[in-house]
């Protein structure tokens, strides 16, 4: 199945603890890339999302986003840790007395800056479990979402790119087609313009029909039409396979683009220099729908 590497999902879930949000963005990439952007108590499972992405996406740079807004009224008051309080302000008036002792000065601190120190204030204890579960369950909703998007876009990508592997199908035969005439008028060119020479003596004919054969063969584009062939077999097998095709499709680019360079450079024939032009258009056509494909 073609899938396109560009795709959008947005998953979102609403629970007693809150609302959580799952947004997924992805494009075009080598390999695949993810960039997660978690709220802090979402960290201990970022091990467990990028395992879940990994599953369901090959490739792409794919942007994840986790927003989680708290139900009103469920925040209870911040607890200070008052051991840790009284360490703290125990420490501040000892720094204070050695500054003095030598000489400098130094402001206590007051309540806000206690305040501010880490650790002084702490979120009281819960049972984190199910918005944990269903942050885990709400991604995997988004992923089908984003899957099935990607899958949408493949689909139209499959279908331009098998249209244009029919039309370069048929220019391949339509040169094939042409090919005994253009030898025959390369044959008639090269006699014609022997026939023009003034030679001392009468040529070997059989030595003759050898040159003209290495001639022929060396403007023959037999060979790269039936490479030109063979690769849109191997192009429209991959359409249809189920495994990812990018890589093998980009890889079948290359090689359409090689072969329809060699046929250009060889061509004896304007209708076969055309053909061939057009061979060049469709797959930079394709080509370019390739780069999107996982």
């Amino acid at each position: 199945m073609i899938r396109s590497m560009t795709g959008f999902a947005r998953r979102e879930h609403a629970g007693s603890f809150g609302t959580l949000a799952w947004e997924l963005r992805s494009v075009n990439h080598r390999y695949l890339e993810v960039s997660l952007r978690l709220p802090e108590d979402f960290r201990p499972l970022e091990g467990e999302f990028r395992q879940a992405i990994a599953a369901a996406v090959r490739r792409g740079k794919l942007d994840a986003t986790l927003q989680f807004r708290a139900a009103h009224g469920t925040s209870a008051a911040l607890i200070i840790d008052a051991p840790f309080l009284d360490e703290l302000i125990q420490r501040a008036q000892e720094i204070t007395r050695r500054a003095t002792a030598h000489g400098g000065t130094l402001a206590s601190p007051t309540p806000l800056d206690l305040l501010r120190w880490p650790g002084v204030l702490k979120e009281p204890e819960y049972d984190r479990a199910p918005l944990l579960g269903t942050a885990t369950a709400t991604l995997s909703e988004a992923l089908s979402e984003l899957t099935a998007s990607r899958a949408s876009e493949g689909e139209r990508i499959a279908a331009m790119l098998e249209s244009r592997c029919r039309q370069l199908a048929s220019l391949v035969a339509d040169v094939r087609a042409r090919l005994p005439e253009v030898q025959r008028r390369i044959r008639a060119r090269l006699e014609e313009r022997l026939g023009q020479l003034t030679l001392p003596a009468e040529p070997n004919r059989e030595r003759l029909e050898q040159e003209l054969a290495l001639a022929l063969a060396r403007m023959d584009v037999d060979e790269e039409l039936d490479r030109l062939t063979s690769h849109v077999t191997e192009a429209l097998k991959a359409l249809g396979a189920a495994e990812p095709a990018g890589r093998r499709l980009d890889f079948l680019m290359q090689e359409f683009n090689r072969e329809a360079n060699t046929l250009s450079s060889k061509s004896q024939d304007s209708e076969t220099t055309r053909a061939a032009v057009d061979m060049k258009v469709l797959i930079e056509q394709m080509r370019e729908q390739v780069q999107n494909v996982e």
